[in-house]
């Protein structure tokens, strides 16, 4: 529930400084300059004091939001008495601009913020699959990889930490760790004492770290699997078959039911389109038994069919935003084909389809993504280990070396980059087919 206040705070925090910031400027609108250069430079010394005090007594993100309105508040108030002065010199356009800068700034500014918010459990995942174990626990959060540095001695590799004795800083290598808790060490620094052998307490020891991404962490994900899953491939195909034959059913059978519902005149139509939209009010959970009844009767179970054919059956949210982009297209191509003698089907595979390209990406990602973390579809389903995809895995993977967190979240990074890849190359199509959907033609 915190990560969701935090942002709240943050969503609030600019509406309310700049219904401030507008009461405070209509009060000062007809002081003189001196007036408004000395309240600007009181808002800047008493924003950096406040910022100070409050940041010392608060924890991130509280420390952080007051920082953010520390610097915004003034530039906020140096910009609007700008404004304020070239309106009264008769610089119009010159103040418009410089609002509409101001809008601008302050619209990016939240949005940079909430990105920021949101993209931090993200980054915290791929920092911690290149940490080292040491690193996993310590708060706050160590946000930089670090190892320890290591040399060659004896055809050994030693850790090189610094140790403190009679007022001198060794550089040294561990050659072992007793039982005892102390460490036979080598002095490698200074270059007088070079060579000598001390045995230390290891809580003297200081481990020479330096910035080093872990990437062992992913081998050893990797390594760790089965045998018989072929370092995960098994896995990555179970998952890459589920998903095409996923989008091949869900394209195909909710374009051609949309088409139906938009472009064909039949009785009952428009009833049983409220139908089928009001099968999107009825939970998962209560088909959840009978459907698995059904898929044991054809004895289904344990096999991966359970999870692509019911995309062959449509989808009442797709037909719905399919449904829409049909709608926006004008009659008069599908008249112009008819009087050349095209089909039904013909109108829907060559005019139709290629319209809604938008819509059909859209659609192609939703289902992509929804195919490649199911999770819940393989719980229920799915008992051999050589059938089952990356999401049903990492669970798997989780519950035998959840006590590694390096290896556990190389392993959940893994996973998640195709989606992240495939969203970055084709977010332009997924808020197409979203925005155009209410567009009438």
């Amino acid at each position: 529930m915190q990560p969701v206040l935090w942002v709240l705070a943050f969503a609030c925090t600019y509406p309310a400084v700049a219904y401030a910031l507008t009461a405070a400027y209509a009060m000062n609108a007809k002081r003189g300059k001196g007036a408004l250069a000395a309240s600007l430079g009181g808002v800047f010394a008493l924003g950096a004091a406040l910022g100070w005090i409050l940041s010392r007594l608060a924890q991130p993100p509280l420390s952080w939001i007051v920082w953010d309105v520390v610097v915004w508040l003034p530039s906020w108030w140096a910009v609007r008495t700008r404004i304020r002065r070239a309106r009264e010199a008769g610089e119009g356009q010159t103040a418009r601009a410089i609002g509409q800068a101001l809008r601008q700034a302050v619209l990016h500014t939240v949005l940079l913020s909430g990105a920021i918010l949101f993209c931090i459990p993200f980054a915290w995942l791929v920092v911690t699959s290149l940490k080292e174990d040491e690193d996993m626990s310590k708060f706050p959060p160590v946000w930089i990889p670090r190892q320890q540095v290591t040399v060659s001695i004896h055809g050994k590799e030693c850790g090189v930490s610094t140790l403190k004795q009679d007022g001198q800083t060794l550089k040294v290598a561990t050659l072992e760790e007793l039982e005892t808790g102390e460490h036979r060490v080598q002095v490698l620094e200074p270059p007088e004492r070079r060579g000598e052998v001390l045995l230390v307490p290891g809580s003297q020891l200081q481990k020479v770290r330096v910035f080093a991404p872990k990437w062992e962490n992913y081998w050893d994900a990797l390594r760790f699997l089965p045998p018989e899953t072929n370092y995960g491939l098994v896995f990555l195909w179970n998952t890459l078959f589920l998903s095409i034959l996923s989008i091949i059913g869900t394209v195909l059978s909710s374009s051609l039911v949309a088409f139906a519902f938009s472009r064909l005149r039949w009785p009952g139509r428009d009833i049983w389109f409220v139908v089928l939209l009001a099968t999107m009010m009825v939970p998962g959970a209560v088909t959840m038994l009978p459907v698995f009844v059904i898929f044991r009767a054809l004895g289904w179970v344990d096999t991966l069919r359970p999870l692509w054919v019911p995309a062959f059956f449509g989808s009442a949210f797709n037909i719905f935003l399919l449904r829409q982009f049909f709608m926006t297209i004008p009659m008069d191509l599908e008249d112009a084909a008819k009087i050349d003698g095209c089909s039904y089907f013909g109108i829907y595979w060559r005019i139709m389809l290629p319209l809604i390209k938008p819509a059909l990406a859209a659609v192609t990602i939703w289902t992509f993504m929804g195919a490649w973390n199911n999770f819940m579809g393989p719980l229920i389903y799915i008992s051999s280990p050589e059938k089952m995809p990356l999401a049903y895995a990492l669970q798997l993977f989780q519950s035998q070396h959840g006590g590694e967190p390096g290896m556990l979240m190389a392993a959940a990074t893994m996973v998640m980059l195709p989606v992240l890849v495939l969203f970055f190359f084709t977010q332009r199509y997924f808020i197409e087919g979203v925005t155009l959907t209410g567009i009438k033609g």
